[in-house]
């Protein structure tokens, strides 16, 4: 056997002897779906409801939707990571009306300071945005990883 064949072979055995000492348990683990999705009534949107391990693995973050006094008035905002702009660039935030659970929201920009998005509509003060793992969601959503 030359050389290179031995490499090959020691490679193999290492591999089956890893895969091997998987348990039954971590085979079926690797199966279970991170999340489900259900249709929002009277829309195209879907409810995103992810297992706990899957927001642990996203590191889902949120951040409260707040009014600042800007100008004299006060104005929604949300942190600018917050906003997802979709293919026909409409803008996007989730919130999450339950545990685990992720729902698309439309707002309006109005402008963008610094890492400041100003809204003209969108949820209410008070409701938690995501602002970390969006992409990821609307991935989920809309089927762009199939």
């Amino acid at each position: 056997m030359n050389r290179i064949n031995r490499w090959v072979v020691l490679i193999l055995m290492i591999a089956g002897t890893m895969l091997s000492s998987c348990s039954a348990e971590e085979i079926k683990a690797e199966k279970i779906q991170p999340f489900t999705l259900e249709a929002v009534d009277g829309t195209d949107l879907k409810r995103i409801i992810l297992t706990e391990k899957a927001v642990e693995r996203l590191d889902i973050q949120m951040s409260a939707v707040r009014e600042e006094q800007i100008n004299g008035s006060n104005r929604k905002v949300v942190p600018y990571a917050a906003i997802l702009y979709d293919l026909q660039g409409q803008t996007w935030v989730y919130t999450s009306p339950a545990p685990l659970t992720y729902v698309r929201e439309s707002v309006t920009v109005d402008y963008i300071e610094d890492d400041t998005a100003v809204l003209k509509a969108g949820p209410s003060s008070g409701i938690e945005v995501v602002t970390v793992g969006l992409s990821e969601l609307y991935g989920a959503e809309t089927g762009v990883s199939k």
